[in-house]
């Protein structure tokens, strides 16, 4: 059986982490995050792909690429979690899982946060544990899935 892709996509300002905010997204950068879920995949024999990007349009032909080709998507989508219903519709016509990722909690943050148009097309969410939450999400999609660690 061939390895399993998994799309990682990072939306706006995602590569500032480690800089930006601290207090709010912690001090590991998005270097640290991606080789996480990484070692969390690799430990399943699977592999990641990954895209950061400030550009919806990119993020949205990620996702069109991925059909097909990948068998879910991690998306932490920043501010575009919000408003943006283009990464929605994209997601949603993704024939595999999505798990939409947070690193804070934005239900207790500024009320125009507490909307997600993603999470309608998303198997789950997980908000609120910093970085711990990718290697969550990596796991919610092993029990997806039905596959154990390898190692």
């Amino acid at each position: 059986m061939a390895a399993r892709l998994i799309l990682l996509v990072n939306g706006p300002n995602l590569n500032l982490l480690g800089n930006r905010e601290p207090a709010v997204y912690g001090s590991a950068t998005l270097a640290d995050h991606v080789a996480n879920v990484e070692a969390s995949c690799a430990a399943l024999g699977w592999v990641v792909e990954h895209l950061q990007s400030n550009s919806e349009a990119d993020i949205v032909g990620a996702v069109h690429a991925a059909r097909g080709r990948a068998d879910a998507i991690i998306i932490n989508p920043g501010a575009f979690t919000h408003y943006s219903w283009a990464i929605h519709d994209a997601l949603a016509a993704f024939d595999g899982p999505v798990v939409e990722v947070h690193l804070s909690q934005p239900l207790s943050r500024e009320s125009w946060r507490h909307t997600s148009v993603v999470a309608p097309v998303a198997i789950g969410t997980i908000a609120g544990f910093g970085g711990v939450g990718y290697g969550l999400a990596v796991e919610a999609l092993s029990r997806h899935f039905g596959v154990a660690k390898t190692s």
